[in-house]
C-alpha cells in the first residue's frame, strides 16, 4: 500500500508540474525558451520580407531611372544628329517676327486665330510664366511658346513639369531656334 501510494504521488507531481520540468530535468528547452526562439525566428522572417520589397522596389526604380536616362538620351542623340532642325522654324516657313533671343522655346499651343493665341498667352502669364511670348511664322501659324532657354536639358526639364501642370498639352514641343 506504501508503495502504491508513493506511485501515485510521483506519478501526480509529475502530472501537475507539466511538461516543463520534465524538460527541465532531462536539460532541454521549456516552453517559454521555444516561444522565445519562435519569436525570434519570426521576427527574423519579417524583416528578410521586408528588406525583398525594399529591393524589389529599388530594382524598379533603377530600371525606371535607367529608361528616362535613355529616353532623354534618344532625345538629345535625335536632335544631334539632325543637327538641330527637328523643329528648326525653317521647316514651317520661317519666323515671322524678329529673331529670338533663346535657342530654345517650348510651345504650349499653335493657333491661326490671333485671339486663340493672346487668351493662351494670358493663360500662362496667369500660371505665373512672365516670359510667355507668340512667335509668328510665316505660313500664318502663331505659337505661344515659355521658357525661352539656351540649354536642352533646362528645356526638356522645363517641358516635364509643364506637362505635369496642365499648361502644356502632351504635343507640346520644343522649337529650335537657329
Amino acid at each position: 500500500m506504501k508503495r502504491s501510494v508513493i506511485l501515485i504521488l510521483a506519478g501526480a507531481a509529475l502530472f501537475l508540474s507539466g511538461c516543463d520540468f520534465v524538460r527541465t530535468l532531462a536539460g532541454r528547452p521549456t516552453s517559454d525558451d521555444l516561444e522565445v526562439k519562435r519569436s525570434h525566428i519570426e521576427r527574423a522572417e519579417n524583416v528578410a520580407r521586408y528588406q525583398a520589397r525594399i529591393d524589389s522596389l529599388e530594382q524598379v526604380r533603377a530600371h525606371l531611372a535607367d529608361s528616362l536616362a535613355a529616353l532623354d538620351a534618344h532625345l538629345l542623340d535625335s536632335l544631334s544628329q539632325t543637327k538641330g532642325t527637328i523643329l528648326n522654324p525653317t521647316k514651317m516657313g520661317g519666323l515671322y517676327t524678329t529673331k529670338l533671343a533663346s535657342r530654345y522655346y517650348i510651345v504650349v499651343g499653335a493657333f491661326r486665330t490671333r485671339s486663340y493665341a493672346e487668351r493662351k498667352l494670358t493663360q500662362c502669364n496667369n500660371a505665373g510664366y512672365r516670359d510667355a511670348t507668340i512667335i509668328s511664322f510665316r505660313n500664318g501659324l502663331l505659337a505661344v511658346a515659355v521658357c525661352p532657354s539656351n540649354s536642352l536639358n533646362e528645356t526638356l526639364k522645363k517641358l516635364r513639369e509643364l506637362r505635369g501642370n496642365g499648361i502644356c498639352p502632351p504635343d507640346g514641343w520644343i522649337l529650335v531656334n537657329e
